[in-house]
């Protein structure tokens, strides 16, 4: 065994030139998968804290049953209590935690009438949980917990052709069951960059909110944001144990939250690989070409072996011993190259032209970080050995075929 490895790889070198030329272009697609995946995965933790900063949070406690079924009477009592208890932990001292309570109205202006979700929140911490208190188009936020305004998006501004300093008319259904009107001055006009979202929402303070809609002292939803997705899984596991026992509380993560979310990453990844395997099989034909000429050059080679005893299994181990070091040695220095790029990435931010201009218009950071792991790093360079590895077999095979007269005289 130590003496086919030995041979193996001084057979490398016995054509430097070549060599060389196929390690590069194992090293080049190697260095480019790992960028690309490092990437690519960096991407959609920025489209997804991106998208969970606007309005939903990364995480929120709700009533048992609320999420599949959202209606003003499943509610958590005394929110604001839970949720400052919340916020006194160590634990969550980085954590934006924030009360919402929601309900579904009609608004009207002098003009028109439209269905809206109508949203109490805490002027004072939504800001942590929420880019909306900073993408007041006009106007601005909520004062304070009981100040009679409202705020609402521009599409639904647009709509009701309503501006600041306008009044807006709220009807709906309150916890009893009653009737649940009121007229607000609307102080300020949000863009969120969601057009979904700026068309349906009204928010007003949350003490406002349970006084219109009858809630008391109770709410719907304690919305929690993090610095880093990478603290959910710690955090998931300390608001499990600090919420109260009763009543039936449950702690939602953003998959649970906005399943679409994740199903879009998931189809996202999967076309891109439909990508990376076309990439990887065109420079795996390219290398196969190498390897395929190698061998007819090494035909009286091979024939004089086999003339002096050498099995032809003994012969293709040998020719696929020095294809899996030309494959070890273009993917580590690949891994090595892309390694250095995705940390050097990793640590200063990866952009385009106009990702800043356009992130930049609602608060949110234009800078992509490519996420490393062994995964992210490990996974492109294992398919191109798996690609390279199975294309040697054919030029390894082919040597069962040689007989050693019709070899030593081969031209």
């Amino acid at each position: 065994m130590d003496n086919l490895l030995r041979l193996a790889w001084r057979n490398l070198w016995r054509n430097k030139r070549r060599t060389w030329l196929t390690v590069s272009a194992i090293a080049f697609i190697t260095v480019l998968m790992v960028f690309l995946i490092t990437l690519q995965l960096g991407s959609y933790d920025l489209m997804i804290d991106s998208s969970l900063r606007i309005f939903t949070g990364q995480m929120q406690v709700q009533r048992e049953g609320y999420l599949e079924k959202p209606q003003i009477r499943t509610v958590i009592p005394e929110a604001q209590a839970v949720a400052q208890r919340l916020r006194a932990e160590p634990a969550l001292d980085q954590v934006g935690v924030a009360v919402r309570a929601q309900a579904f109205a009609l608004a009207s202006s002098a003009n028109r009438s439209f269905g809206v979700q109508v949203v109490g929140s805490e002027p004072e911490f939504e800001p942590k949980v929420s880019t909306i208190p900073h993408q007041i188009k006009t106007g601005r936020w909520l004062k304070d917990l009981h100040a009679q305004e409202a705020v609402l998006g521009s599409t639904l501004a647009q709509n009701l052709r309503i501006n600041v300093g306008d009044e807006l008319t709220l009807l709906g259904a309150a916890m009893d069951g009653s009737v649940a009107a009121t007229v607000l001055p609307v102080v300020g006009i949000f863009e969120s960059g969601m057009i979904d979202l700026d068309r349906v929402t009204v928010t007003l303070p949350l003490a406002t909110f349970q006084e219109i809609f009858g809630l008391g002292s109770n709410a719907h939803a304690i919305v929690f944001l993090a610095p880093d997705l990478k603290q959910l899984p710690a955090l998931y596991t300390e608001v499990e144990r600090q919420i109260p026992p009763t009543p039936s509380l449950v702690v939602l993560n953003w998959e649970r939250l906005i399943p679409g979310l994740k199903q879009l990453t998931q189809a996202d990844w999967t076309t891109g690989w439909f990508m990376y395997i076309a990439l990887i099989a065109v420079v795996t034909f390219s290398i196969l070409n190498t390897f395929i000429m190698s061998v007819l050059e090494r035909t009286r080679e091979f024939g004089i072996m086999l003339a002096l005893g050498a099995t032809p299994l003994r012969i293709g181990s040998l020719v696929f011993t020095e294809t899996v070091f030309l494959a070890l040695l273009g993917l580590g220095i690949g891994v090595g190259l892309g390694l250095v790029i995705a940390g050097f990435l990793s640590v200063y931010g990866f952009t385009y032209p106009g990702l800043k201009e356009l992130m930049g218009q609602y608060g949110l950071p234009g800078l992509i970080y490519p996420q490393l792991s062994a995964v992210s790093i490990l996974l492109g360079p294992a398919v191109i050995l798996a690609f390279i590895l199975v294309a040697a077999l054919y030029p390894a095979l082919r040597i069962r075929k040689l007989e050693a007269v019709e070899a030593i005289h081969a031209v």
